[in-house]
């Protein structure tokens, strides 16, 4: 025999509706955040393959870039630079919304996505001072 469960009044369905839609623009913030991890993650990534790939150039070919105004070392620092700052300023924006958010609504689950932006901040940073300091 299959027990009859008791049908949810008007404000327990709207109580689970709100709830709900705090737990999806918690989600949507969440993929936002790792929006902006993946396009740091490609900036940074292109930027130490530019610097990288152009100094084996020069070693190979004894190629003389330096007296250009962008070297390849520069664009490569720029590019890096540019994936860490907007990395940062997502996780910023993001922690911003997560306690705007948290002020409404007391049970939003944590996610580990700000765990990732803040390894791949690091990683920035460390490639960044890698290119700045191995002229």
């Amino acid at each position: 025999m299959s027990e009859v469960k008791p049908e949810k009044s008007a404000n327990e369905l709207a109580q689970d509706r709100t709830d709900l839609a705090y737990e999806r623009t918690a989600l949507a913030n969440d993929r936002t955040l790792m929006a902006w991890v993946r396009t740091a993650t490609s900036l940074i990534s292109f930027g130490f393959t530019i610097y990288k790939f152009f100094q084996e150039l020069v070693k190979a070919d004894h190629i003389d870039i330096q007296q250009r105004l962008l070297t390849p070392r520069i664009v490569g620092m720029m590019l890096i630079i540019i994936g860490f700052l907007g990395l940062f300023l997502g996780f910023l924006q993001y922690r911003m919304d997560m306690k705007r958010l948290k002020a409404s609504y007391k049970n939003i689950p944590r996610s580990f996505t700000p765990l990732i932006a803040v390894l791949i901040l690091l990683l920035g940073l460390i490639l960044f001072l890698a290119v700045l300091y191995r002229q």
